[in-house]
């Protein structure tokens, strides 16, 4: 996820005194970890809600996931200036209120599915505000995380809320389809909404952190240093996109059980990639750790497009989060050279909005190909964007070595 464009102060000295760093981190990203869990519970039943309960088609149901992920992107600079003017603290706080609220308009959403056009623009409505709610909150945790422990430790700040953000998704998803089956599709928001709350109710008992602002370029002239990565960071999260929004509905095309676990399996292994890999971009450099990656995303979505069976599936959705978990880290690394360090914060922000641009568009895009071709198409598709990112990353690499801009490398 991205990080805020705020240059954090904090005491380097005397860090020990209030526990270990990771412990430290582990605090202020639980409040990620929070957000993301609200994220992660419908995600295996909204295209089922959408397509079944209100009778819409597939392009509706993949937007009614993806829309979460354009007011994400829409609210980025937003969090980033909230940061910068009043302190994260506020960011995560305001971002918490937010997804509380998003809960109340699901369970309204689920009052209203016998007019099903109503029903609809309330849970979009709901979709909308999750979605700033969690910009809010994964950029506040990560500017709080970089405040409270100092700036030498972004690297691992960062990293520790990656791992809550995709283990949270992993997570939510089967605990979202037994609330359903259980308790309906209102039992969701109302979870969602007490959690929230009760993340809020912790959040305000903890010490805000100092902020100064530091002298920036333009963020026009950081995003279009950003753009070539950035692209490379869309095409590599179209497979994500597509597993989230659709593998629900490719299971249930062939008849197969227990979709949620391929979420989970794609979160699980993203955070055991990032765990096990943690070393490897420093050793091998970002654009080789990319390029494997790419090639490991795309060879997991090829075994989905071709699975006979829902264990290879299952297998197919792991193999993808593996080779996805590396593409931010290794691409933003070699991003963020190529601006000062005043600017990596609002360089790995710009990075960061090509994600959410791709997730928001992979849904309805992805749709129109399912509804002319099928499910399995969609991971077809996904693929050949893997191997788009892979030779997009070569050319890069290639540019890299014919220029050897001579720039340290990012502490993460």
């Amino acid at each position: 996820m991205s990080a805020n464009s705020t240059t954090l102060a904090a005491p380097e000295s005397g860090e020990h005194q209030q526990g270990s760093i990771n412990r430290r981190i582990v605090a202020i990203v639980f409040f990620n970890f929070i957000a993301y869990l609200t994220v992660g519970l419908p995600l295996a039943v909204i295209p089922g809600f959408v397509h079944g309960d209100l009778g819409y088609g597939t392009v509706v149901a993949g937007l009614a996931v993806s829309i979460q992920y354009l007011a994400t992107l829409l609210s980025r600079a937003y969090a980033g200036n909230l940061c910068d003017l009043q302190g994260p603290k506020k960011s995560v706080t305001l971002g918490l209120t937010l997804v509380a609220a998003s809960g109340l308009l699901a369970v309204v959403s689920s009052l209203f599915v016998p007019i099903g056009w109503l029903s609809l623009a309330w849970l979009f409505a709901g979709r909308l505000m999750l979605g700033a709610g969690e910009s809010l909150v994964t950029t506040g945790t990560i500017a709080w995380g970089i405040g409270d422990v100092g700036a030498r430790h972004t690297g691992k700040v960062i990293s520790w809320n990656g791992m809550t953000t995709y283990g949270a998704l992993a997570l939510g998803a089967p605990v979202g389809v037994l609330l359903d089956a259980r308790w309906g599709f209102a039992s969701l928001g109302i979870v969602t909404t007490v959690m929230a709350l009760a993340a809020f109710m912790l959040a305000r008992r903890k010490a805000a952190v100092p902020t100064v602002k530091g002298a920036r370029m333009p963020f026009r002239t950081v995003f279009r240093h950003m753009t070539p990565f950035g692209l490379c960071l869309a095409l590599g999260s179209v497979g994500f996109g597509a597993i989230t929004a659709f593998v629900t509905l490719y299971y249930a095309s062939h008849g197969w059980d227990h979709a949620a676990l391929a979420l989970t399996s794609l979160g699980v292994s993203f955070v055991v990639a990032r765990l096990l890999l943690a070393d490897s971009i420093g050793r091998f450099g970002g654009y080789r750790v990319a390029l494997c990656s790419f090639a490991v995303e795309a060879a997991g979505l090829a075994l989905i497009w071709l699975a006979p069976t829902p264990t290879q599936a299952l297998i197919g959705a792991a193999v993808t989060g593996f080779g996805f978990a590396l593409v931010f880290p290794s691409l933003g690394m070699e991003a963020v050279k190529l601006v000062p360090q005043s600017n990596r914060g609002s360089a790995l922000g710009a990075y960061a909005l090509f994600l959410d641009l791709a997730l928001g568009l992979t849904g309805p895009v992805a749709g129109v190909i399912a509804s002319h071709a099928g499910y399995g198409s969609v991971f077809l598709f996904s693929a050949v964007a893997a191997l788009g990112g892979l030779g997009l990353s070569q050319v890069l690499a290639a540019r890299s070595r014919r220029t050897a801009v001579p720039a340290p490398a990012p502490t993460h």
